[in-house]
């Protein structure tokens, strides 16, 4: 980057900021909001409430407050940036599409924290991902969105998990509200697809790993949504290769499980295998063999589908590695299309490497519930806010310079947004605006 450009991205930081306001009452939760985010972009290598208060000369309770208790629409924060995604970052309705363009996908997945203690909100043992193992800490769940290149954050939510809440009087004391249940990880996921979908964002594609895959209830949720998916299942995942034969039902009735059905049905053992490249962001392109099939699914009574789903295997010569996928794309679909589709999910892998690394994504140190959902929000913005630079300045570079816009250590971003200058702003719904204008900055 040029000084220029480093120079530029205080005000661009300024009119970002700028379309948010609407969500904020008063003009000291302007003034703590544009430090909260300024401090998420900073060089500090812990971004949590007390350094970040530190560095912009503020007082680490009224921060804390901000965070927690101070009245501020964060729902309406994240309706606005998914709106913003769709308005600034989406295909044009009836766009002609280029050939081997995927569409805009949406990935599924979760990532965790490793926590000491027992009071941040959904702390427990349990197996991270982050660790590859059973440790404790907490898991989170996102929604991601991709188009050509461009990738963000849509939604983010906490795994409470069951144990936490059955206790009431614990959630109580972590701020977690008392209407909200134990869900499972795919019930919230498809919670986050149809609150996106409400907003106006559009898939053409969801996909997600076998956590998410192997659950029938989630993957009949996005039938009823009419959104189309490609989701990696287990090898124990059980389906049907053909309708089942009523006159011997005990026998023929019972599901297989898909490892079988790709060796030892007629569908499967009559093709021959079909290699599929795929391009890689920063490694050498996969080769994949793949064959496919359609079959029938088990419905909510426990019988077949009046549909079929598109049954793939694909195997990497490479590494002996066998992968499962089912999709509910119409059959004609062009199966390269789909595995496409099906190896997007390292979008949202890297997505949660910049958010822990750049933007203090894991870095939340509190015991409310309403503090770490906030925090998650904001970071959101933030990596938005990162992904809109990042295509600006990688449209200003020129040709030769491979990986540029791509994460790295950032400078100081002190001077972003500016000092406060109070502007009104509307409140959020049910919130009476209170001036305080004559507050100076603690900037």
């Amino acid at each position: 980057m040029t000084p220029e450009q480093i120079t530029a991205l205080g005000p661009a930081l300024t009119e970002f900021l700028r379309s948010f306001h609407r969500c904020f009452g008063e003009c000291r939760l302007l003034d703590h909001f544009r430090e909260y985010c300024r401090g998420l972009l900073s060089d500090l290598p812990r971004k949590s409430v007390e350094p970040m208060a530190l560095a912009a000369g503020s007082t680490v309770r009224a921060m804390q407050l901000f965070l927690t208790h101070r009245v501020w629409d964060d729902r309406r924060v994240r309706q606005l940036l998914q709106q913003r995604i769709m308005a600034h970052h989406a295909a044009p309705p009836g766009a002609a599409r280029a050939e081997g363009d995927v569409g805009a996908v949406g990935v599924i997945d979760e990532t965790s924290t490793v926590k000491k203690g027992d009071k941040t909100p959904g702390v427990q043992r349990q197996y991270l991902g982050t660790v590859g193992k059973i440790d404790n800490g907490i898991v989170t769940v996102h929604l991601s969105y991709e188009y050509e290149g461009f990738k963000a954050l849509l939604d983010s939510n906490l795994y409470l998990p069951e144990k936490w809440a059955n206790d009431r009087e614990r959630c109580r004391a972590a701020s977690v509200p008392d209407d909200l249940p134990f869900r499972t990880k795919p019930a919230i996921a498809l919670e986050q697809v149809k609150r996106a979908i409400a907003q106006g964002v559009r898939f053409d594609w969801l996909t997600f790993d076998e956590g998410y895959g192997r659950d029938l209830p989630f993957l009949r949720g996005l039938d009823g949504e009419g959104q189309h998916y490609v989701a990696e299942i287990p090898t124990n995942f059980r389906c049907w290769p053909r309708l089942p034969q009523y006159r011997s039902l005990r026998r023929e009735f019972s599901t297989k499980q898909v490892r079988n059905v790709t060796r030892w049905s007629p569908a499967f053992i009559h093709q021959q295998w079909r290699p599929v490249t795929i391009r890689r962001d920063t490694v050498e392109p996969a080769v994949w063999d793949v064959k496919a099939a359609q079959v029938y699914l088990r419905n909510s009574k426990g019988r077949p589908t009046d549909r079929t789903y598109w049954l793939i295997v694909a195997w990497n010569r490479a590494t002996d590695e066998y992968k499962y996928f089912l999709s509910n794309a119409p059959p004609t679909t062009d199966l390269t299309l789909l595995l496409r589709v099906a190896f997007r999910r390292a979008v949202v892998e890297h997505l949660f490497r910049i958010a822990k690394s750049e933007v203090g994504l894991s870095h939340f140190e509190g015991r409310s519930y309403v503090g770490l959902m906030r925090h998650m929000t904001l970071c959101q913005l933030m990596l938005l806010f990162l992904a809109e630079q990042t295509d600006r300045l990688r449209g200003e570079k020129p040709t030769g310079h491979d990986g540029a816009g791509g994460p790295g250590a950032e400078p100081p971003l002190s001077p972003l947004a500016g000092q406060s200058t109070c502007p009104q702003a509307p409140p959020p719904p049910g919130t009476a605006a209170v001036a305080h204008c004559d507050v100076p900055s603690a900037a």
